[in-house]
């Protein structure tokens, strides 16, 4: 039996917000290739690509993120119940409303749920009504996926999921041929760091690493941007290392491989990292990486990541590790193609009731 699958997303390519709608882009795209599985999927209309017959875009409308997400779960579970799907599958915890209420208008589809981050992942202090919601989902949902073990684990201390783990695939950004460090003029050795500025990103961990680094002349180059932008500004004026940092704001997409081919190291310094698609940027570009604990690891060959504490001291000793290295990293790279496989296994599963 070929299983039916209704998907649910947020943002597709190059309408993307994060790492899960990366996931949802690349997974997508291979199933709608396959002959093994018949997907659709659902998004906001203000992210869905255009002339695409398996995607529906849903006019989500004004409003906060929960009256959104009600309008979506509306034509979500209409879809379910129109055209007979098997599963339904959603991601994180803004599936929760969809994914119930498609398995009330169709008491007999499949409810699979992934997991890409928790809210606890996301904040240092955990909004009640998210952790309330991954609960549920966790409860609700007939089968769970995660991105990595590290994350399974969290989830299975936090709410008491047991989860299947399927980790993500490795991406590649485009490369331009452009030289960073020389546009920016910086002389000596380039770190970068790129990813929403928040408390999850442990960016202030890095900027107090670099008191600790023995050269002065290593330049730190900080991309993204978020509601801690300033605040980290004013950080790097108090330590007095003005000279050392260079924060450049949002890199566009065709921009970004050019900045991590650039970099001597580029650096992932977050407090949680259920994955770590940027580690996977890095790599393809040679680059070596310094990293906290990150799922990613989890398909990398021992010591292919200088792997540091949560810690600004562990940080600045791994730098002058990663500075030393010559050399690309050496690995595998996990494919998008793997990703597919493996959940398309998972939907046969679920579908056929052998879970």
């Amino acid at each position: 039996m070929v299983p039916r699958v209704l998907m649910l997303g947020w943002g597709y390519p190059p309408n993307v917000t994060g790492g899960l709608d990366t996931h949802v882009g690349e997974v997508f795209d291979r199933m709608e290739a396959r002959d093994d599985v018949e997907a659709q999927l659902v998004l906001p209309s203000e992210y869905a690509p255009e002339g695409r017959e398996n995607i529906e875009g849903v006019a989500t409308g004004d409003g906060d993120i929960i009256t959104r997400i009600g309008r979506l779960s509306k034509r979500f579970a209409e879809k379910a119940a129109e055209e007979d799907f098997d599963l339904v599958h959603t991601h994180d915890w803004f599936g929760y409303g969809p994914g119930s209420r498609a398995q009330q208008s169709n008491a007999d589809i499949e409810w699979i749920t992934s997991f890409h981050s928790l809210s606890s992942d996301r904040n240092v202090d955990p909004p009640q009504r998210e952790v309330e919601t991954e609960q549920r989902v966790t409860n609700r949902s007939d089968y769970l996926i995660s991105v990595s073990h590290l994350l399974a684990d969290k989830l299975n201390r936090e709410y008491g999921g047991e989860s299947h783990v399927v980790h993500n695939g490795f991406t590649e950004p485009e490369f331009g041929g452009r030289d960073m460090k020389a546009e920016l003029g910086i002389d000596g050795q380039m770190l970068f760091f790129v990813g929403r500025h928040t408390d999850q990103k442990g960016i202030s961990h890095l900027l107090y690493a670099m008191k600790h680094l023995r050269d002065p002349d290593v330049t730190l180059v900080v991309g993204g941007k978020g509601h801690l932008t300033d605040q980290l500004k004013k950080f790097v004026e108090l330590l007095g290392i003005e000279d050392q940092i260079e924060f450049v704001g949002y890199i566009p997409e065709e921009e970004l491989g050019d900045y991590y081919a650039s970099a001597d190291v580029f650096v992932s310094p977050s407090l949680s990292e259920p994955f770590g698609i940027t580690i996977t940027e890095a790599l393809a570009a040679g680059t070596h990486v310094v990293s906290t604990p990150a799922g990613v690891i989890e398909c990398l060959p021992e010591g292919c990541v200088v792997e540091v504490e949560i810690d600004s001291v562990s940080i600045a000793a791994g730098i002058e590790e990663a500075l030393t290295r010559d050399g690309p990293p050496e690995y595998e790279p996990r494919t998008w193609d793997e990703v597919v496989d493996e959940t398309i296994a998972v939907y046969e599963r679920v579908a056929s009731g052998d879970y």
